[in-house]
């Protein structure tokens, strides 16, 4: 399935589970929504969201409400805007743009449902007890991002065939999906004798320092990690990625989509 179409599932997900015993308790239940970063960039994600919604005959506005809470790329907000969200008492979370995201709603209630799409192996991190019978109160989508790692730098090295040195784009903000992407892409260039150039960038100034050590340092391809802020500076990557004339991979077909 495309992402996109993943996307509306949770949407639908989101809406089925926990709305019809809330219904009961209030006219309109509400729904919380948790992302890292902010509304900028994820447009198509959450037209996704609320087709799902309507696809189970839940309008936001008329029958349904939802409550945003977006940190705008400060990880260290997610836990209050989590505990917020617990505070209003929302019939379910859905919890986006990673896996800090979720860990901060689990902090923060055993008791609502929590829907939530990672790129991390959601049993290793502890989110639910195995994917075929996740219990407790967390449920969702794992894209399989980080486990590709491998797949993606074999198709580099296709790309590349000379390849020797690539260069890892994360966002050291994101501390649990940059250190789950670096060690999986760590793993996966030595089994194919591949040297690693770790980039870190959290913002949009520190992506165009990553380049321009890119530029002076030459490496022989790109390899940016699958992370929501990177998806919203998409424009500038496939940009600067083109202006550089290096081969990269990206972990979500946004970048793709536009050029990249």
């Amino acid at each position: 399935m495309r992402r996109r179409e993943f996307i509306t599932l949770v949407g639908g997900v989101a809406a089925a589970w926990p709305l019809v015993a809330r219904a009961q308790q209030s006219a309109m239940p509400v729904i919380g929504f948790l992302n890292p970063q902010s509304p900028d960039g994820h447009t198509d994600r959450l037209r996704g969201f609320r087709q799902g919604l309507r696809n189970t005959g839940h309008v936001e506005g008329e029958n349904v409400a939802v409550e945003y809470r977006w940190a705008d790329g400060q990880f260290d907000r997610l836990p209050a805007l989590a505990a917020d969200l617990v505070h209003r008492q929302v019939a379910v979370i859905v919890a986006t743009g990673g896996i800090s995201s979720v860990m901060a709603a689990k902090a923060a209630t055993t008791k609502i449902p929590i829907v939530f799409i990672v790129a991390e192996d959601p049993v290793r991190h502890g989110l639910v007890a195995s994917l075929a019978r996740p219990g407790g109160n967390l449920t969702g989508i794992n894209f399989l991002n980080t486990e590709l790692a491998q797949k993606r730098l074999e198709l580099l090295r296709e790309l590349v065939p000379v390849m020797a040195r690539v260069a890892v784009l994360v966002n050291p903000a994101n501390a649990m999906n940059a250190e789950t992407t670096l060690r999986d892409a760590e793993a996966a260039a030595r089994a194919i004798e591949l040297q690693i150039q770790i980039l870190n960038a959290s913002n949009s100034r520190e992506i165009n320092a990553a380049f321009a050590s890119l530029g002076r340092e030459r490496p022989d391809a790109l390899f940016v990690a699958g992370e929501s802020f990177f998806n919203s500076r998409r424009v500038q990557l496939v940009n600067l990625a083109s202006r550089h004339a290096i081969p990269a991979t990206y972990a979500d077909r946004l970048l793709p989509e536009i050029g990249g």
